[in-house]
């Protein structure tokens, strides 16, 4: 009967009730634990998948950047190209704007020079018009006339333009005769071909 059980038989009864809680205990910390661990994971998925949208977004915006740089970049190298072409055609405008005036300054200066070549001319006269070339020698000069380079004597169809021709038999190749008129270069172009008598290699 109960009441004769020993204390040693109640304990062992105990035993295995105080088992079964303990187990239960462990099993419901274990199942909080596990939805800890699950949530955590969850959570950090989440955090991976957000920390991957945001690179994207700033790879995307350092992208968008570097476009936007190199669009304004382009466009002022655009700008400076514009500048200095403007700048050139201005200062080339500037300089081959007076070429018909100046050309009618040279028709001046080779009547001046025919005058001061003229055997009858009175001193007093030859100097006031070597005075005058003089002037309008400099007033051309300051505005980038200067007379066609020497070629040697040779024949050069870019500077000089033939009026006439004579052949002889005493060269291999066209050269000039007689310099008829002064040819004038404007900066680094030509203004005016001299006029030139021309000798050519007599045909067989």
């Amino acid at each position: 009967m109960p009441e004769n059980d020993s204390p040693d038989e109640v304990k062992k009864a105990d035993v295995p009730e105080t088992e079964g809680e303990d187990k239960t205990t462990a099993r419901k910390k274990e199942a909080r634990d596990h939805s800890k661990i699950k949530a955590l994971r969850t959570e950090i998925e989440e955090l991976k998948k957000s920390l991957e949208t945001r690179n994207q977004e700033t790879e995307s915006a350092r992208a968008e950047t570097g476009e936007w740089k190199d669009k304004a970049l382009r466009t002022m190298a655009d700008a400076e190209n514009l500048r200095k072409r403007l700048e050139r055609e201005k200062s080339e405008y500037m300089q081959y704007a007076l070429a018909e005036v100046l050309k009618d300054i040279l028709l001046i200066i080779d009547n001046l020079e025919r005058a001061i070549k003229a055997h009858d001319a009175p001193d007093g006269f030859r100097e006031g018009v070597e005075l005058i070339l003089k002037q309008m020698s400099d007033l051309a000069a300051k505005r980038g006339v200067t007379p066609i380079p020497g070629t040697d004597g040779k024949f050069d169809p870019s500077f000089h333009h033939a009026l006439t021709m004579e052949e002889t038999d005493e060269i291999n190749e066209p050269l000039i005769g007689e310099l008829l008129q002064k040819g004038y270069m404007l900066n680094d172009r030509l203004l005016r071909p001299a006029l030139v008598k021309v000798l050519v290699p007599k045909k067989d």
